[in-house]
């Protein structure tokens, strides 16, 4: 039962080097991971000796008991190891892990839910399109490092407690006694050290992805003050680049736990700062060709490269609900704060849903960059949905200029009449999701995954929003 998509190799430990580690006994235990609906990981450890049986026949597991996957009653499901994606774990001891796909036992074919599955039918439809061959994808994940997250939820009490030694705020007991250097709100991009205390941190960071495989172009402190960074990777293919970003979020959590921080991807966890982002770069390739550039073009972009953008842009709020996908994205999607809300394209303006970055002129360095999505996305998903809409927008042969979404250069597009902003809530972007066909269409997205997706992310924002909050009592406890 081998899948029929070929994936490129970025690892460090092949099979063959593997099996040698099992029969020494360097490797005892092999850790299997796959990633649900929402993009988190799950996983089951098995021994190192059962892992060629595992290859060949997988190995089972309840599909009830992960959200969105099976009922009770269609519930085992099949694990089967990607042998091009084994690596060295880098907090366990002699184990490896390895990221598998998912497959139905009964017809013997991968799960329709499975989100790796869908990136890999997402690189499928591109070749199919006969626009490209390759997709390269470059992420920019943000995060905030804390040194004390404390969070109780319950009906009569609820509390969060944040702490950071680079907290600007006037509370001297979160930061280390005798320090002076304190950077202040929203002017955390770029100060040197004793201002960054997070150097050794994520240098560290970039040492263990580097050893696993997974290369990185630059790491630094964002604009945020209190403890956000960002870490960006080389860029690699659609789905290479979605494990590489599972990969990149496990290792930021396990070497937080390990400097006693705690690491958080939530899109706006402060008031009043920057949020973290997810800006994805994107360009398509055919014969080794880079269509997207054209060096008369509007930004050096082709005509091709500006229907995609266009693709993009008209399917923002349904796009939304895959790349935005918690009720907290739409605390960070506010103007200002550099947020990218605003329906339109630029070349430089990052005030812009798209941007056209202009760093390098050259043919292979010409990408489209769209701004909005946040790192609580499910990268698997979120890729595909992006290459889905602009592709459809390739097709069409849309013309973003004439469709009225810019360019809009010297100008602030937050405040620009005419200038249609992003959706404010998920119910919003979930409700255009649903009625937006070009995903089904594609034969990317089953109604199957579409459904389970849009009803379990509903939920979760019905929860949320029961909940009162701190701000209910602040605003409205006088009326």
């Amino acid at each position: 039962m081998k899948e029929q998509f070929y994936l490129l190799s970025f690892f460090m430990i092949t099979l063959s080097e593997l099996k040698t580690l099992i029969k020494s006994k360097e490797v005892l235990f092999i850790d299997l991971k796959f990633t649900d609906i929402r993009g988190v990981w799950q996983h089951m450890t098995i021994a190192a000796r059962d892992f060629e049986t595992a290859i060949k026949t997988g190995i089972g597991f309840d599909g009830s008991s992960i959200r969105g996957f099976q009922d009770i009653y269609d519930s085992d499901m099949l694990l089967f190891p990607d042998v091009k994606t084994i690596f060295k774990d880098p907090f366990f001891g002699k184990t490896v892990s390895c990221i598998c796909g998912i497959v139905d036992p009964l017809t013997g074919k991968p799960f329709e839910k499975d989100p790796r599955y869908i990136a890999k039918k997402a690189e499928m439809y591109l070749k199919k399109s006969g626009f490209g061959d390759t997709s390269y994808w470059g992420p920019e994940a943000e995060f905030f490092l804390f040194d004390v997250l404390n969070i109780h939820f319950s009906p009569y009490r609820q509390l969060l407690e944040l702490e950071s030694t680079e907290i600007p705020a006037d509370d001297y007991t979160a930061r280390t006694p005798g320090d002076g250097y304190h950077t202040a709100m929203k002017r955390g991009y770029f100060p040197a050290a004793p201002f960054d205390k997070l150097q050794e941190f994520r240098s560290e960071m970039v040492e263990i992805l580097e050893e696993i495989g997974v290369q990185v172009e630059v790491h630094h402190h964002e604009v945020a003050a209190a403890g956000q960074v960002e870490i960006d990777l080389k860029y690699d293919t659609l789905v290479s680049m979605a494990d590489k970003l599972m990969i990149y979020k496990y290792v930021a959590r396990n070497l937080a736990k390990e400097y006693g921080l705690v690491a958080v991807f939530l899109p706006k966890p402060i008031y009043g700062d920057n949020g973290s982002g997810m800006h994805t770069h994107q360009s398509i390739f055919k014969a080794g060709k880079n269509i997207f550039f054209d060096e008369k073009g509007y930004g050096g972009l082709s005509k091709m490269g500006h229907a995609y953008v266009a693709g993009l842009l008209t399917h923002v709020d349904g796009l939304l609900g895959v790349t935005n996908p918690t009720v907290n994205s739409y605390r960070r999607l506010v103007p200002h704060f550099e947020a990218p809300t605003a329906v339109a394209f630029s070349a430089r303006n990052r005030s812009a849903a798209v941007r056209i970055p202009m760093y390098h002129a050259s043919e292979k360095a010409k990408r489209v960059e769209f701004r909005c999505p946040d790192p609580t996305c499910n990268p698997y998903l979120a890729f595909a949905a992006q290459l889905v809409t602009g592709i459809e927008g390739m097709k069409k042969k849309m013309d973003p200029e004439k469709m009225g979404y810019g360019p809009y250069d010297n100008v602030n597009v937050w405040e620009a009449e005419g200038v249609r902003q992003t959706p404010k809530t998920l119910f919003e972007t979930l409700n255009a999701l649903e009625r937006d066909t070009v995903y089904s269409k594609s034969g990317v997205f089953s109604n199957k995954l579409l459904e389970s997706y849009i009803s379990l992310k509903r939920d979760e924002a019905t929860e949320a929003l029961m909940y009162p909050t701190v701000s209910d009592f602040y605003f409205y406890g006088d009326m």
